[in-house]
């Protein structure tokens, strides 16, 4: 069904042409949560037409449940790929769920999650650092390396300027999996993220504050694998930009 989900491109291996597409999760228009993964790709492309196909991918192991805000990224080490799925929300058990509490959701556990698309199965991972569950956040996939950028946290109601900095290693053995905290975060949730070349993002919209749209745009640049986070100058927001209560987005190209 039709969903608002955590999505990622996915190439075979860092040099490969072919992309394919990661589905996670996500809230149906039945106010449903799902935990299906699926992959799509591209099967024939012509002027006219193309086509696609998608199928459901089951996994095993530690399985990340269903939850909507999260997201999904693809890292790539010693040859080897492996999806990073964090944060996002769900349902509050079903022990604690009452008539008046039905669609009440909660963080979910900080918990990262490395899924093999090859082989169909999922590890959780405890990380000392990810004290929080973080919905809503801006995550930025390079090489072995997520970043996770700011983040919405709902038992606290707060919107802390967080910067982590996940390094994933796949030697032939078990995977490594290491979090550093990082300055130089920034405060937001729900904002768009776009990449403008090799090693440059804008992030553009979201919330500082529950009612509070950030019209603040910055640049995420990174030399030597270092990042840096600066304002840029803010576009001439339009008047409907400037006065609707909803900040709604996706790729500004």
């Amino acid at each position: 069904p039709l969903r608002y989900s955590a999505t990622c491109t996915f190439k075979g291996s860092a040099e490969s042409e072919k992309y394919q597409y990661i589905i996670h999760g996500g809230k149906t228009p039945n106010n449903e949560l799902s935990d299906k993964i699926y992959v799509m790709s591209v099967v024939c492309k012509n002027n006219k037409k193309v086509t696609f196909r998608c199928t459901e991918k089951d996994l095993v192991g530690d399985v990340p449940g269903a939850r909507y805000g999260h997201s999904i990224d693809v890292v790539y080490s010693r040859g080897k790929s492996v999806g990073v799925l964090f944060g996002g929300r769900a349902y509050i058990p079903s022990a604690q769920r009452t008539t008046e509490k039905w669609n009440s959701v909660a963080d979910c556990l900080p918990h990262v999650f490395l899924l093999d698309f090859e082989f169909g199965c999922s590890t959780a991972y405890i990380l000392p650092e990810l004290q929080d569950g973080l919905s809503f956040h801006v995550s930025i996939a390079r090489n072995d390396t997520i970043y996770i950028l700011g983040g919405h946290s709902l038992a606290n109601n707060v919107r802390p300027a967080n910067l982590y900095r996940i390094r994933v290693d796949l030697p032939l053995g078990s995977p490594a999996v290491n979090c550093t905290v990082l300055p130089g975060g920034i405060s937001v949730s729900s904002a768009i993220l776009t990449q403008t070349n090799k090693d440059e993002f804008v992030i553009v919209g979201g919330y500082q504050l529950e009612n509070q749209k950030r019209m603040v745009c910055n640049i995420i640049s990174f030399e030597d694998n270092k990042i840096a986070i600066r304002e840029m100058e803010t576009p001439d927001w339009t008047p409907d930009i400037k006065h609707s209560k909803i900040w709604f987005g996706s790729n500004m190209g």
